[in-house]
């Protein structure tokens, strides 16, 4: 059947008349319920304290992180945007200095570099995992480049031996962009540990997501650590000593009590996630659909902890339309590769320079993978999508 009959017939299935949705894309909800009265029982703890921001229940958690990447230091912040400008501040990044980075990822990656006047240096990505091929890295090293920023997307490590390599060959401290990844590892290494500084979001929607923004820089470097420090309380060392120019990026005590409730939890949400990714695997192999969907990649000696399940489809955007009207949610992350993004057109880079990266824009989707997802729900999002492709025979 052509594109365009199978168009026709999914424009022609009628909206879902279950309203509303019979499942989400992330709930939330269930997460809360679970641990209701342990989250109520830390804010009230807070309340009590009136200690709002940083303080010890920051510096607690600070701890916790530390042990539970292997790092010697943590250092809490706003945001995990904010906690990739401190972390370049930190190196002392500047105008017109280089970092290499991917175009696929989210926008912060580079507009934490690009907000220091530096310039981000896109590699194209491996198509497998979809993080950045290090082996073209070495090629856009010039003598300004000043740092290598890998990503650790969607829950899996790039692939940091061969980073690691060629940072120490040109002398370059790596940025690790954990965003996405608290809790994976790499050949039995903790992402966090990997490079010279590592990155974390609290966001929500992250495996150890807060009720807010949140973030957190790992590293073993004493300076780096104490300079982090400063640079994050508008880089005073005491009160109105302005010893350099930094930011207000402190965490609230609030969603450090909350967070540390969470990262109890972390290692079975983990789990959990990880389960549903082989049952989604499990799923796709049985429905006879992996000539159709390409699944996500998981080297030997990585652990993935899946803060997205992303499948690889040709007719991507006519396989979404078709579950949205069966009432299934999916996401697309990310629709775009950042260097055709209007924000970084001032680098000069244009279509067809990164065609790995632009072929992931338009052909992945995201399915639902978060801890408390149903069996049933799974079974129904690969049945619909096997629907789907009987659409064409």
């Amino acid at each position: 059947m052509s594109n365009s009959a199978v168009s026709e017939q999914v424009h022609s299935i009628p909206n879902s008349p279950l309203s509303p949705r019979p499942f989400s894309f992330l709930d939330l909800k269930a997460q809360f319920a679970e641990i209701k009265d342990e989250v109520l029982a830390a804010v009230h703890g807070v309340l009590e304290s009136q200690h709002f921001i940083l303080g010890p229940e920051v510096e607690q958690l600070e701890a916790e992180i530390a042990k539970l990447v292997n790092s010697r230091f943590a250092i809490a912040c706003a945001s995990g945007s904010d906690a990739l400008l401190l972390a370049l501040m930190a190196l002392g990044i500047d105008t017109d200095d280089e970092i290499v980075t991917t175009p696929f990822t989210f926008g912060a990656t580079a507009g934490a570099i690009a907000r220091l006047k530096a310039k981000p240096v896109f590699v194209d990505i491996d198509p497998a995992t979809y993080n950045l091929d290090a082996k073209k890295v070495e090629a856009v090293i010039t003598a300004r480049t000043r740092a290598i920023m890998p990503v650790h997307l969607f829950g899996l490590a790039a692939d940091m031996d061969e980073v690691a390599e060629i940072a120490s060959r040109h002398q370059l401290p790596i940025v690790e962009d954990a965003a996405q990844s608290i809790a994976a590892r790499y050949k039995g290494r903790s992402v966090g540990s990997l490079g010279t500084l590592a990155c974390f979001s609290f966001f929500p929607s992250k495996n150890l997501g807060g009720a807010g923004d949140g973030g957190l820089i790992t590293t073993d470097d004493p300076e780096l650590a104490a300079r982090l420090r400063i640079l994050r309380v508008h880089g005073c060392p005491t009160k109105y000593k302005y010893e350099i120019l930094g930011l207000n990026s402190r965490l609230d005590a609030l969603q450090a009590a909350i967070l540390r409730v969470k990262l109890r939890h972390l290692q079975s949400w983990t789990n959990a996630r990880q389960r549903n990714a082989e049952r989604y695997r499990q799923l796709f192999t049985e429905s006879g659909l992996t000539n159709h969907v390409v699944l996500p990649s998981q080297p030997a000696g990585w652990d993935h902890v899946y803060n997205q399940f992303v499948i690889r489809v040709e007719q991507r955007d006519l396989l979404r339309d078709y579950l949205r009207r069966l009432g299934i949610p999916t996401e697309i992350y990310y629709p775009f590769p950042l260097h055709t993004e209007p924000a970084f057109a001032y680098l000069g880079y244009k279509q067809g320079d990164f065609p790995e990266a632009e072929v992931a824009c338009r052909r992945t989707l995201a399915l639902p993978i978060y801890p408390e997802l149903k069996a049933h729900h799974q079974a129904a999002m690969v049945n619909a999508i096997h629907d789907f492709f009987a659409l064409q025979h």
